[in-house]
C-alpha cells in the first residue's frame, strides 16, 4: 500500500480479504472464515482476549497449590498412555529455567502432537501437587510461539478449526504492518477526542494488538470501546430523531380538570418518583411529535397510576386511551385495578342533559363474549369508549378507534416491533398516538440506554408509602423447608393466603425439580392436607384459569400452587407468603417478579426460596434476593452474574456485536457515547457533515441490523 494515499477507512479494510496475507492459504483461509474472519477488518477487530505482561507473569517456581495462574514455559516432553475403559491420559511437562510443571489432559490424545518439545506455550489453570510435583489438570493452552516482546496478545483460538493464537498473532502482525504506511482514518470529531483525552484510532487499533506497555493496552481499549458504543448510539438516536421528525403527533393539553380530580381522590400522596415521571411524560405529550417513552419501575412502584394519568390526559382532550397487556390474566387485572382507581369519574359530553357522562373503561380480550365484543367495537369507533384495555386483540384489523391519543404497552419485552407499529397505525391518517411503554423488569440504567436506546426513559425508583416490606429467607435443607410449611399453616390460620411456585408443570425425568401437579398432589396429601388448595399452570384452559384465580381472589382458596404464569398481573392483597420451590432454577429477575406478588396489602409479607444450588452462581442469585428488595440493585447483580448478552438478547446480531465493550465494565462509556451521539445528531441530523461516521454506520449497522437494534 503506497504512502501518500489517504488513510484507510473501515470500508477499505473490509474490502481486503485475509487471503492476501502471507501464510493464509486455502486451509487457513477456511479456518479463519470458520471464526468469521474473512477480511482485514474482521481480523483487526478480532481483539485479544487478554494480554500477558512478560515482565510480571508468574514463574513456575512461584506457583502455589490451589491458586489459579498463567505461566509461560517450554515444552520438554509429551506422552500419552492408555487407561482403563478406553480412556487416555496425555502428560506434558513444561519448564522455565530450573522448574517444571506437569500438564495432564484426559481423552485429548491430540495434545501429544500439538505440544511438541521445544515449543513455547502459555498455560492458565489451577495449580495443585501430585507426587510432590506441581501440576495443572486440563489447563487452557495457548501456543504463543517464541515471542520475546514484553507484552503478548493472546487471541481467542479455535481447536476445532486448528486456528491457534500464534497463527492469529502472526496474521495480525502482518495486517498491522500493511496498514501502518497509510494509517487509519479517524471519523470521530477532534473535539470528542480532546474531551475524553482519547488516542487516535490508528494508535488504538495498533496498540491493542502490539502494545509496548499495559498502559497502552488500557488507552487503546478505552478508545475502541467508545467507538463501538458510539456507533450503536448514533444509529439509535438518528432513527429516533427521524421518527420524531417524520411523524406528526398530538399536542395534548396536560393541565386538565380531569387529571386534577383523579389525583385529588387518591387516598395517598404521589411519590417524588411518580411526580417526576408524570412531569416527564407530560412534557412529551405537549409536543407535536409522538411520545416514545419507557416507564421503568420496580414491582409495586406505582407504574399503573402514572400510566392512567397519561391515558386521562388523552381523554380530557377528546381522545381515547388504550392499554395493551401481553396476557389475558394481566389485561383482566389491569381492567380491575384501573376501574377501581377511576371510580365514578365523569367526562364532559355536550350531547347529554347534564353535559357529562361516566368515564367508560372497557376490556377487550378473546374471552369477551361475541355480543359484548360487537358492542364494544361499535362504541370504540364512535368514541363512546374512553379507555380500552386488552391483549394483542387491540391491534387486530377489525378494531377501529374514533381518535386514539395515548397507548400504554405493558411488559414491553413481550411485544415485537411489528405489534408496536400496528398500534401506532391505529391513529388517524395525520397523527400517530403517543406511546408509553412499561416494564416491571428493572435493568441497569446504562443498559437501558442501549437496549431501549430509541426510547426516552423515566424511572420509578421508590415505593409508595404503605407498601409493606417483604422479608426474604432461603430454606437450604429439609429441616428449613419443614419450618416453611409451619409458617404457611400459621399464616392461613390468621386469615392470609399463600402462593407456592414450581418450575415445571409435570414430572420431568431430565430435571430433578418439583412439578406443579406433583407438588399440588403431595401438599394436599401431607403438609397442607387440612387447607384448600388450587392449581394454576399454562396448560389449564382459559375458563379454568379464570375460575381458579377468581376463587383465590375471593379468598375461597388458602394456597395457590402455580408455575410462573403468576409472574405478572396477579394482585391479591391478602396473599402474604410466596414459597418458590427449586428457586435456584429461576433467574434473579424472575424471582424478584414472583416475590412482588406478595406485600401488596397492609400485612407483613414473606418470601421463602427453597433450594440447594449446585453452582456458585446459583448461590449468589439466592443470596442477592435475601439481601435486597431493590430491583435496580438486583439488576446490576444479574448483569454481573450473567453478562450483557442476556440484556442485549437478540439485538447482539451480526455485525453490531459489541466485540470489546461490556455493559458491565463500561457503564460510564455507555452514558458518554449516548450524550455525544445526541450532540452530533441534533447538530447534523443525517450525518451529512460526518461522512466517515455515516459510512461506518452503513457498513457495520446496515438496515437489517439497525432494525434489529430498534426491536423491543
Amino acid at each position: 500500500m503506497p504512502e501518500g494515499d489517504p488513510p484507510l477507512t473501515l470500508r477499505d479494510l473490509n474490502q481486503i480479504p485475509v487471503s492476501r496475507l502471507r501464510g493464509v492459504g486455502d486451509k487457513k483461509d477456511a479456518a479463519l472464515a470458520g471464526s468469521e474472519i474473512r477480511t482485514l477488518l474482521d481480523l483487526l477487530t478480532h481483539y485479544p482476549r487478554r494480554h500477558l505482561d512478560r515482565t510480571r507473569e508468574a514463574s513456575i517456581g512461584d506457583l502455589q497449590p490451589g491458586e489459579e495462574a498463567t505461566v509461560v514455559g517450554e515444552v520438554r516432553s509429551s506422552r500419552t498412555r492408555q487407561l482403563r475403559g478406553r480412556r487416555t491420559l496425555t502428560e506434558v511437562v513444561i519448564g522455565d529455567g530450573g522448574h517444571q510443571l506437569r500438564l495432564t489432559f484426559f481423552n485429548q490424545r491430540w495434545r501429544e502432537k500439538q505440544l511438541t518439545p521445544g515449543m513455547s506455550v502459555l498455560v492458565h489453570g489451577k495449580c495443585d501437587t501430585f507426587q510432590g510435583q506441581r501440576q495443572m489438570t486440563g489447563p487452557i493452552v495457548d501456543l504463543v510461539g517464541d515471542q520475546t516482546g514484553r507484552i503478548i496478545a493472546v487471541y481467542p483460538q479455535s481447536e476445532k478449526s486448528g486456528l491457534l493464537t500464534k497463527d492469529l498473532a502472526r496474521f495480525v502482525e502482518e495486517g498491522v504492518a500493511r496498514c501502518r504506511p497509510r494509517g487509519l482514518d479517524d471519523p470521530v470529531p477532534d473535539g470528542v477526542l480532546d474531551r475524553f483525552d482519547f488516542v487516535d484510532r490508528a494508535a488504538a487499533v495498533f496498540g491493542i494488538h502490539q502494545p509496548e506497555s499495559m498502559a497502552e493496552v488500557a488507552e487503546a481499549r478505552r478508545r475502541l470501546v467508545f467507538d463501538e458504543l458510539l456507533r450503536v448510539q448514533l444509529e439509535l438516536v438518528r432513527r429516533k430523531r427521524r421518527i420524531e421528525r417524520e411523524t406528526a403527533g398530538i399536542a395534548h393539553e396536560i393541565t386538565s380538570e380531569l387529571t386534577d380530580r383523579f389525583l385529588e381522590r387518591l387516598p395517598f400522596p404521589l411519590t417524588d418518583a411518580q411526580q417526576r415521571a408524570i412531569g416527564e411524560i407530560g412534557a412529551d405529550l405537549e409536543l407535536t411529535r409522538p411520545m416514545h417513552r419507557l416507564l421503568q419501575g420496580d414491582v409495586g412502584s406505582g407504574k399503573t397510576l402514572v400510566a392512567v394519568h397519561a391515558l386521562l390526559t388523552a381523554v380530557q382532550g377528546g381522545y381515547q386511551g388504550a392499554l395493551m397487556a401481553p396476557t389475558e390474566v394481566l389485561a383482566e387485572q389491569h381492567h380491575a385495578s384501573v376501574t377501581a382507581m377511576l371510580g365514578d369519574l365523569s367526562v364532559s359530553d355536550p350531547s347529554t342533559l347534564m353535559g357529562e357522562r361516566p368515564l367508560r373503561v372497557e376490556l377487550l380480550t378473546n374471552r369477551v363474549a361475541a355480543g359484548d365484543r360487537r358492542k364494544i367495537l361499535a362504541d370504540l369507533v364512535t368514541g363512546k369508549v374512553d379507555i380500552i384495555i386488552g391483549t394483542h386483540a387491540l391491534i387486530q384489523e377489525k378494531v377501529e378507534y374514533a381518535a386514539l391519543g395515548v397507548v400504554v404497552i405493558d411488559e414491553q419485552h413481550r411485544f415485537g416491533v411489528e405489534q408496536r407499529a400496528a398500534l401506532r397505525e391505529k391513529g388517524d391518517a395525520v397523527t400517530a398516538p403517543d406511546v408509553l411503554v412499561m416494564t416491571a423488569t428493572p435493568i441497569p440504567r446504562t443498559a437501558a440506554m442501549t437496549v431501549y436506546g430509541d426510547l426516552d426513559v423515566s424511572v420509578l425508583d421508590e415505593l409508595p408509602p404503605g407498601r409493606t416490606p417483604i422479608v426474604t429467607e432461603w430454606a437450604r435443607d429439609a429441616a428449613a423447608e419443614e419450618d416453611v410449611w409451619d409458617v404457611v399453616r400459621a399464616e392461613v390460620a390468621s386469615g392470609r393466603q399463600v402462593y407456592v411456585v414450581c418450575p415445571l408443570i409435570d414430572e420431568s425425568e431430565a430435571l430433578d425439580v418439583r412439578s406443579a401437579e406433583d407438588t399440588f398432589a403431595a401438599l394436599q396429601a401431607s403438609e397442607l392436607s387440612d387447607l384448600t388448595l388450587g392449581l394454576l399452570h399454562g396448560r389449564v384452559t382459559a375458563a379454568e384459569k379464570a375460575s381458579v384465580m377468581g376463587d383465590f381472589r375471593a379468598g375461597d382458596l388458602d394456597v395457590l400452587v402455580a408455575t410462573t404464569v403468576i409472574e405478572v398481573g396477579v394482585d391479591v392483597p391478602n396473599a402474604t407468603v410466596m414459597v418458590i420451590l427449586d428457586a435456584e432454577r429461576f433467574g434473579i429477575a424472575q424471582l424478584h417478579q414472583l416475590r412482588g406478588r406478595v406485600g401488596r396489602g397492609q400485612h407483613a409479607s414473606r418470601c421463602f426460596l427453597v433450594g440447594d444450588p449446585s453452582t456458585t452462581d446459583g448461590e449468589a442469585r439466592l443470596e442477592a434476593l435475601v439481601a435486597s428488595t431493590d430491583g435496580f440493585e438486583l439488576a446490576e447483580v444479574d448483569l454481573d452474574l450473567r453478562g450483557e448478552g442476556t440484556i442485549m438478547g437478540e439485538r447482539q446480531k451480526g455485525r453490531n456485536d459489541l466485540k470489546l465493550a461490556s455493559l458491565r465494565r463500561d457503564k460510564e462509556w455507555v452514558a458518554a457515547a449516548r450524550q455525544v451521539a445526541i450532540e452530533i445528531i441534533d447538530a447534523d441530523e443525517e450525518l451529512d457533515r460526518h461522512p466517515g461516521l455515516a459510512d461506518e454506520l452503513e457498513l457495520l449497522l446496515g438496515d437489517d441490523d439497525a432494525d434489529y437494534l430498534m426491536k423491543d
